[in-house]
């Protein structure tokens, strides 16, 4: 599989979670990814346990993206925080909105992920590669497809240098999203999101938080299958990979996956995509 990969970790909450994440990029980094990247809290909540994350990746070799949120935030602590990064040695951002933690109100001095990418263009040049998000399915909160998309121009046109979608399961919407953006002239590369099915309920729940639609024929075989974990982990493969297959026969320029801090289900799906 010639096609460049990416695994997305978030920060462990716990000794024995940070010892499981540790075993898990292990296997992960057999698949030489080009980086990895690791989320952020609302409000810059896991802020301490990003930036730890992030520095073990680095120290274990491997090119580490660090999420960025600018919600609640102001330019000072922005420019603290892109120093501490550059002392780091992080080279990569992936710059979001963010949410607010709950119980805030709205604050800060950028109200926009745009506002943010070019805060840090006009802060640091091109000391950071700058990753933004897209989504193919629509933001669950943006007014239109339109509105949406033009969202997206602005952080192109802020200086982003490239993009990874929300995960979805229907490749045409990932398409069609390219094709729209590149009648805009937006040509930085767009990455799909990968989300390998490991569980039905956990799907359903992160889907119905993020928008991400998961097709009628998928949604009806998992619940078909109940308990029954070893089917919905065999068909989530199926599933997968066949989307992945179509993404690269169309011309992706790469596969960022969300891994939820596991390794099994992601290393499967690129070893047959290898053909292993």
């Amino acid at each position: 599989m010639s096609l460049p990969i990416s695994f997305e970790f978030f920060p462990p909450k716990t000794p024995e979670g940070a010892a499981k994440l540790r075993v898990a990029r292990q296997s992960l980094y057999a698949l030489q990814p080009e980086f990895c990247s690791v989320t952020y809290g609302a409000g810059g909540s896991t802020q301490e346990g990003t930036f730890g994350t992030v520095s073990e990746i680095l120290a274990e070799g491997v090119d580490a993206a660090s999420h960025f949120s600018c919600i609640g935030a102001t330019r000072i602590t922005v420019r603290e925080q892109l120093g501490v990064l550059r002392q780091m040695g992080v080279k990569r951002l992936v710059a979001l909105r963010g949410d607010l933690p709950s119980g805030y109100g709205a604050g800060g001095e950028f109200h926009y992920a745009s506002d943010l990418v070019a805060f840090i263009r006009a802060e640091t040049g091109d000391a950071f590669r700058i990753e933004v998000a897209c989504y193919p399915e629509v933001h669950p909160q943006a007014r239109s497809p339109e509105a949406d998309l033009q969202a997206y121009a602005a952080k192109v046109r802020a200086g982003a240098d490239s993009a990874i979608t929300q995960y979805f399961y229907n490749a045409d919407s990932y398409f069609r999203f390219v094709e729209e953006a590149d009648r805009l002239g937006l040509h930085a590369p767009i990455v799909p999101g990968v989300m390998p099915i490991v569980s039905s309920t956990q799907l359903m729940r992160f889907s119905d938080a993020c928008g991400a639609e998961i097709p009628r024929w998928i949604r009806l075989r998992l619940q078909s299958f109940g308990d029954d974990s070893a089917s919905i982990r065999a068909f989530g493969l199926d599933v997968v990979t066949q989307l992945c297959e179509q993404l690269r026969a169309g011309g992706a320029p790469g596969l960022h996956f969300y891994t939820m801090n596991q390794s099994a289900a992601t290393v499967e799906i690129c070893k047959r995509l290898r053909g292993e």
